[in-house]
């Protein structure tokens, strides 16, 4: 009889702490510097955790799912040649790119790259060499968020470098799940890094991928993308196995170079054994919204989404791509 309980108390510790019992996750013991949080099992549409998860917010390059996922709906030929030019350089944000004027590399690696390396002269050109050009492709983007019911997202741009591409936590973890069914979505939004080399020259170029967590063995990810622009601040979205179990998750702006994959630990840890890795200190000296912000800036970006505003502040700036 003792082996027996033996056995049974082993079996019930093997089994991760919030298997088949999600909802008995503390939200009080999980601390993060994100400001607007989503964490949802993916296989329920169930929210485990939500912190600001309704307000809309710009995404950054976040944008780039839905990028991918008008490219691959237009069903064009995956090996045929874009050529980057000057309108896809970056006069907003003054962003760099590897990618020089004149660089032709085949639409798969141009989409890989917009992914992966958050490349915005990528996204850029996959939009230009869409039917009906770059006009054509973001009416393609907002069409396909109002199909997929993302009420509070809007798109002016491929690249996600303008700040009017908005959303909210609750609709990019909708957008994370949707962009999950695109197997070239999932491969490339996770591949560790990539040589390309540059039609017509002998230039190869290498590329890492702009979230750390997936060259991680400790993850299993299916599909992730980062986003930065000063308006946005760091973001991060990812569909990940934690405990046996997919979760969808978004953490919008984050402030600080390694806040977001921090916070993203910190879920995971949360997750698997339903206690607080550590207060991160950048949530406590953060000012609240409208606060030390609010006062420094000197304008307010107003998003227009179906008809309805949502003021931010804006925090004007260079960006990465990241």
């Amino acid at each position: 009889m003792n082996r027996v309980l033996t056995f049974v108390f082993a079996v019930v510790l093997a089994v991760p702490a919030w298997a088949g019992d999600e909802l008995s996750r503390d939200p009080a013991k999980l601390k993060l510097a994100s400001h607007n949080v989503l964490i949802l099992d993916a296989d329920a549409d169930n929210p485990i955790y939500a912190k600001g998860a309704d307000e809309v917010t710009p995404i950054a390059s976040v944008t780039k799912l839905m990028t991918a996922m008008v490219v691959l709906d237009a069903h064009q030929p995956m090996d045929d040649l874009l050529e980057v030019d000057m309108r896809d350089f970056d006069f907003l944000k003054g962003s760099s790119s590897r990618l020089r004027i004149g660089a032709t590399l085949s639409r798969r690696e141009m989409l890989r790259l917009a992914l992966m390396s958050s490349e915005n002269r990528a996204a850029s050109a996959l939009a230009r060499y869409y039917p009906g050009g770059t006009p054509a492709f973001v009416s393609a983007m907002n069409a396909k968020a109002q199909l997929l019911g993302l009420t509070n997202t809007h798109y002016e741009d491929p690249t996600g470098l303008n700040p009017n591409n908005v959303s909210t936590a609750h609709d990019l973890a909708r957008l994370v799940k949707a962009a999950a069914e695109y197997p070239l979505i999932r491969e490339f939004t996770t591949t560790p890094s990539q040589y390309v080399q540059v039609e017509g020259t002998n230039q190869t170029l290498g590329f890492n991928n702009s979230n750390p967590l997936v060259k991680n063995d400790k993850w299993d990810i299916r599909l992730q993308k980062t986003g930065y622009i000063r308006e946005a601040g760091k973001c991060l979205v990812m569909l990940a196995n934690i405990a046996s179990k997919p979760v969808v998750i978004v953490l919008l702006d984050s402030l600080g170079k390694y806040t977001r994959v921090a916070d993203a630990q910190r879920v995971k840890h949360w997750l698997e054994t339903g206690d607080s890795d550590g207060t991160p200190s950048i949530a406590r000296a953060k000012p609240p919204r409208g606060g030390i912000r609010a006062a420094a800036a000197n304008t307010k970006l107003k998003h227009r989404v179906h008809g309805s505003f949502s003021s931010r502040v804006a925090r004007n700036g260079r960006s990465d791509n990241s």
